[in-house]
């Protein structure tokens, strides 16, 4: 059974903090049925800059950033002294039997089934959260690297305001997750944290005690 669906931010590719990450959840993911999605990063990047440069089609920008978050899953997978990459729900399950941690190769899984719109609309987050709803897990995690969701962006010059909770009409006008996220979130009535990967000790209280510093919507309880 998986419990929780943990998203590991591309951003989080060139923190000094992902190694130490990688092993919390080396530790923590059997012990709490995790299955690991990956970002898309500096991979991911790659593709938007060919799209700005080369325009194109919908298609292959979906499918080539998809492709993108499977080179990324391949670099957590093996930073994670126990973890395997995997390419389904089925075969995520059988290693988490086995006491290891699956990272889920999205690429199959979206192309079998072609579920989402092909679109920069749809990010990693909406993915995580998709898959999310498909393995029956009620909580997922978006392990990012900052603190968590702001009225704004937290880099830009404006007045920010971090939010500790937030429910889904501000969900829906944040611009810390992608457009789509907030639909398959409330269609799925997820519980959703977002924490700061760059402090992997808030993962494992959040996991550990059900709370930490970060952004959560909670709905279960709706």
């Amino acid at each position: 059974m998986i419990k929780a669906v943990i998203k590991i931010g591309g951003s989080l590719g060139q923190s000094r903090k992902l190694v130490e990450l990688m092993e919390m959840l080396s530790e923590a993911g059997p012990k709490h049925s995790i299955l690991v999605v990956p970002g898309g990063g500096a991979f991911a990047n790659t593709v938007r800059d060919y799209d700005r440069r080369s325009g194109l089609d919908k298609d292959a920008s979906h499918w080539m950033a998809i492709l993108a978050m499977d080179q990324y899953g391949y670099l957590i997978s093996s930073l994670i002294p126990n973890g395997e990459s995997v390419h389904g729900l089925a075969d995520a399950r059988k290693v988490l039997s086995a006491g290891r941690v699956p990272v889920l190769l999205t690429y199959n899984l979206l192309f079998q089934t072609d579920q989402l719109p092909r679109s920069w609309d749809v990010t990693s987050d909406s993915i995580a959260a998709w898959v999310a709803s498909l393995a029956g897990a009620r909580q997922l995690v978006l392990v990012k690297s900052v603190n968590g969701l702001y009225t704004d962006n937290p880099d830009s010059h404006a007045k920010v305001e971090f939010l500790e909770e937030i429910d889904l009409n501000q969900l829906i006008r944040c611009r810390g997750v992608d457009r789509y996220f907030a639909f398959i979130v409330r269609q799925y009535k997820l519980d959703v944290w977002v924490v700061n990967g760059k402090h992997p000790e808030r993962l494992a209280q959040l996991l550990d005690t059900g709370r930490t510093k970060g952004t959560c919507l909670l709905q279960s309880d709706l």
